[in-house]
């Protein structure tokens, strides 16, 4: 059995290497290979292509490197036309890969996509393409299952991967630590910080003995956000932020991915976000949910607070963290673990088995 894989970023290689694992384990004989980084290629993946070759973030730097963003996607499909796999698997990336599994589709070979885009949220018309590329999807979140039904696309709840590797935490003791995450690109630091350390300082004000640090994603920002923060004691911490949300009494989070992260270990969170005005009126028209942040979509109901846009200040941020610190947060948490217990389906096992199954029908 040979089954072809693409993964073009960081987060990509790191759930595809959790699937090749159980796909190895599901079925010792089976070869895969494709574009991979490190850690897919020490699970057993055979790279063919270097993912750093695909992982670039950024309209300019993507526009800089199309030429040769364009030659590589061409030179996989024109492999694997010409060498047919048993199937092939996008994890994640839906601009890179899509456009493989349709070609690959269009010639008879199976296509799998780990990891919907959120088309349940905004851009729902990306279902046209997405019929048109992927024969089985697998979602991470129940919810988006509905969605698939409705127009007509094969679609399997696996659960989230950050089930296998984080956990709620047990028997905390309060030590009024708050942990401020702004978020991994330039434009949410630079738009969030400022906010943040405003809601520091005035925080400070009302409790002199609150403990803040900033957990960053990478250093690219580093020297910007310690010259923001100048004299204020705040300690900063790179590429550690599962610790440091498992310390914390309170996390003030920039909506994504990382919303998910502090609901998994269950700790009380306030989210902002803020982009520029005419971003957000776009936004505000495409999105088809009530919710921005993941937690409360994924329950139906806002039980973290959601501070948008001009409500993302720094006196609302303080005025809704300090009603937090001196809350008890247990029906909070509670709520968080119910988010943990429905992701927990141990995804990579489940994604392999049903991928499997897929190729056997």
């Amino acid at each position: 059995m040979k089954i072809a894989i693409s993964a073009a970023e960081t987060s990509g290689d790191l759930i595809g290497a959790a699937l090749v694992k159980s796909l190895i384990e599901l079925n010792p004989d089976c070869q895969i290979e494709g574009m991979a980084g490190e850690m897919m290629s020490r699970e057993g993946c055979h790279r063919l292509w270097n993912m750093d070759h695909a992982n670039v973030m950024g309209f300019s730097e993507v526009l800089k490197k199309l030429p040769s963003l364009l030659k590589l996607r061409s030179s996989i499909v024109t492999h694997y036309i010409n060498s047919k796999p048993d199937v092939f698997i996008g994890v994640d990336s839906p601009d890179f890969n899509f456009k493989i599994e349709r070609k690959l589709k269009q010639n008879g070979i199976k296509t799998v996509h780990f990891i919907s885009p959120s088309v349940w949220a905004w851009r729902s018309n990306r279902i046209t393409k997405i019929k048109a590329s992927t024969d089985l999807m697998l979602c991470l979140f129940p919810f988006e299952i509905d969605f698939y039904k409705k127009h007509g696309q094969k679609a399997i709840f696996v659960g989230h991967p950050l089930a296998e590797i984080l956990k709620p935490r047990k028997q905390h003791i309060p030590s009024k630590r708050v942990l401020l995450m702004p978020g991994s690109r330039e434009a949410e630091i630079k738009s969030l910080l400022p906010e943040m350390l405003i809601s520091v300082k005035l925080m400070r004000e009302q409790d002199p003995e609150l403990i803040f640090s900033l957990s960053l994603a990478n250093n690219d920002f580093k020297d910007w956000v310690e010259s923001q923060i100048g004299e204020q004691n705040i300690d900063i911490s790179i590429g550690d932020s599962h610790t440091q949300i498992t310390k914390s009494d309170l996390v003030i989070v920039a909506s994504g991915t990382a919303t998910l992260e502090v609901a998994m270990i269950g700790v009380p969170m306030i989210v902002i976000y803020k982009i520029s005005g005419a971003s957000y009126q776009v936004v505000k028209r495409l999105l088809k949910t009530d919710y921005v942040s993941l937690p409360n979509v994924i329950l139906g109901k806002e039980i973290v607070p959601e501070l948008m846009q001009d409500n993302a200040n720094g006196k609302n941020i303080a005025d809704t963290a300090m009603q937090l610190i001196s809350s008890n947060n247990s029906e909070l948490t509670a709520e968080l673990s119910l988010i943990y217990k429905q992701l927990n389906q141990g995804a990579s096992a489940y994604s392999a088995k049903a991928i499997l199954e897929f190729i056997n029908e």
